[in-house]
């Protein structure tokens, strides 16, 4: 299985570009799912991707460079036995299903503003 994730268009900080990362487009959508009221806006656009495993630690350094650490933005991905969670100037890294780790980036996403109901990131 190949590293899989999203990202949310509106999480790019101004100006961030991300490319030759290898990475796959799988689908483009749009929704209105922002919080509003945590400051967000209100229409979202997903892009679900893939790429190499071996990939994993160029893209997630190229995403803590790019991603706006305001308003808590991050970006999940997993690969074939570890979950990514990628914030502005922070990431974290765990096996997948690590209880503990994952309870350390929920914390981190609480205190940088992420909504409870968005720290939903697939296992």
């Amino acid at each position: 299985m190949p590293l899989a994730g999203g990202l949310i268009a509106e999480s790019l900080r101004i100006g961030a570009v991300l490319d030759d990362l290898g990475l796959t487009v799988r689908k483009i959508s749009r929704a209105n799912v922002g919080d509003v009221d945590a400051g967000q806006p209100l229409t979202w656009t997903f892009l679900d991707f893939e790429a190499a495993d071996e990939d994993a630690p160029r893209l997630a350094a190229a995403l803590s460079d790019s991603l706006d650490p305001i308003l808590g933005w991050y970006c999940d991905f997993r690969t074939t036995d570890e979950t990514f969670v990628v914030f502005g100037g922070r990431m974290f890294r765990y096996p997948r299903g690590d209880r503990t780790r994952r309870s350390e980036a929920e914390a981190y996403a609480r205190s940088v503003g992420v909504p409870d109901p968005q720290i939903d990131w697939p296992e």
